[in-house]
């Protein structure tokens, strides 16, 4: 009898894009699918030709195509005066929305026009994923719950996740990922998305690894990293939209009395998580730039194991450490106070000739990973939608009308009610 081949290892090179955003990326289709596609151009570098590779782009990077088709209103500067404008502006879309669903306007304003920008997110991921030739983790975006209906998908009222979608080299779905914890700024005060459950997590076997999702502060959570660890994710992906200037201060659930400096805190996340060997490697990209009034800033990083990233390097305001097998400097160096200050000169509306000025980045690390050893995971129906979606076997609901919200014409002083919501910022 023949001994089976051993399988061979699966070596993988793993890219982090961090791009630089602004409120006139997302206004319109085109400008939207240059934005992606310059961080692909940004990737092609890094790629490994006739390799597998592993892209990973930044949390959040389908939330301002909220923006779409509203250009005219970022002279209003912030992103609270732009909503309201935009929900006034689209109130024969949104309206309906807010009383059929009976959600708040942030979110009926989002599910307006969530399945035309859904479909421009997920087919810009899909070219690019084909062209490329690469695993795409397309970052992270507010997207619906869909269910497949012979040609036409069905959305599940009410309900936005923070959500990640991985591609793999033919552009075909791999599979989807909810945002379990969201910060304060994704629930209801802010853009009012829909916490995932922590049950549905899963790890998707592929040549580029056996790929887990927590975004942002799920990577944070001992809940989900116990979870996709049990489940033999090898390689972690964190895409990350930090709103905030880096060298700040932060204090978030369940501890918000704990402040500590941004960076300190990021220690607790993907770089963590491979220096206790829970998973071996994580890729976290991080988006930087000013949108509207909201600031976004970080430093990308590829993590691994201590003896494979032996050279000490950290997060700037942290000391020096091993386990960095990439890691993107910040902007400029300097004492502690002058790393503060330089965080609040970028910041958005600062006024200093420094403001916007941030550090675009791609980052690479080779990864060397056991061979694959669970089958995947069966499929949802919203990941079955997708699917069907992406190959143009189904498309999104279309547009409803003004007619939808007559019967409730004499409830359109709720948008007066709305102008109170909305001045809460995202």
């Amino acid at each position: 009898m023949t001994a089976p081949t051993p399988q061979a290892p699966r070596h993988v090179r793993a890219v982090a894009v961090q791009p630089h955003w602004s409120a006139r990326d997302f206004t319109t289709p085109d400008a939207f699918r240059r934005w992606m596609r310059a961080q692909l151009d940004m990737a092609r570098p890094h790629l490994q030709e006739g390799g597998v590779n592993l892209v990973v782009l930044t949390e959040l990077n389908g939330l301002p195509l909220v923006l779409r088709g509203g250009g005219w209103a970022l002279r209003l500067r912030t992103f609270e005066r732009v909503a309201l404008a935009l929900f006034l502006a689209r109130l024969p879309r949104a309206l309906p929305v807010l009383l059929r669903e009976r959600v708040s306007p942030i979110r009926a304003l989002q599910l307006a026009d969530i399945d035309t920008n859904t479909e421009l997110y997920l087919r810009t991921c899909r070219e690019l994923a084909r062209e490329y030739g690469v695993y795409l983790c397309c970052g992270s975006a507010p997207m619906p719950r869909y269910t497949r209906h012979g040609e036409v998908l069905r959305r599940a009222p009410g309900v936005l996740t923070n959500q990640t979608v991985l591609l793999d080299p033919h552009g075909d779905l791999i599979g989807v990922t909810d945002k379990v914890h969201l910060t304060p700024d994704e629930e209801a005060g802010g853009v009012d998305l829909t916490p995932g459950d922590l049950s549905d997590l899963r790890v998707f076997p592929t040549p580029a690894g056996d790929l887990g999702v927590a975004i942002s502060l799920d990577a944070f959570r001992a809940d989900v990293i116990g979870s996709l660890a049990a489940q033999g994710c090898t390689v972690l992906l964190q895409p990350d939209a930090n709103g905030a200037p880096w060298t700040s201060q932060e204090g978030l659930p369940p501890d918000p009395a704990r402040v500590r400096d941004q960076p300190v805190a990021w220690l607790e996340s993907s770089w963590q998580v491979t220096a206790q060997r829970q998973i071996p490697y994580a890729v976290n990209p991080m988006v930087v730039g000013n949108l509207l009034d909201l600031t976004f800033d970080g430093q990308s990083a590829i993590t691994g194991p201590a003896e494979q990233a032996p050279s000490l390097r950290s997060y700037v305001l942290t000391d020096p450490r091993p386990g960095f097998l990439a890691l993107a400097p910040w902007v400029t160096e300097g004492t502690p106070d002058e790393l503060r200050q330089a965080g609040l000169d970028r910041a958005a509306h600062s006024g200093h000739p420094l403001e916007n000025e941030y550090r675009e980045d791609t980052l690479h690390a080779d990864l060397t990973l056991p061979p694959a050893a669970r089958p995947a995971p069966p499929r949802t129906p919203h990941e079955d939608a997708l699917d069907a979606l992406l190959r143009g076997e189904a498309h999104a609901p279309r547009p409803g009308t003004w007619r939808a919200a007559l019967p409730a014409l004499p409830l359109l002083a709720l948008p007066l009610l709305a102008l109170a919501l909305l001045r809460r910022r995202p």
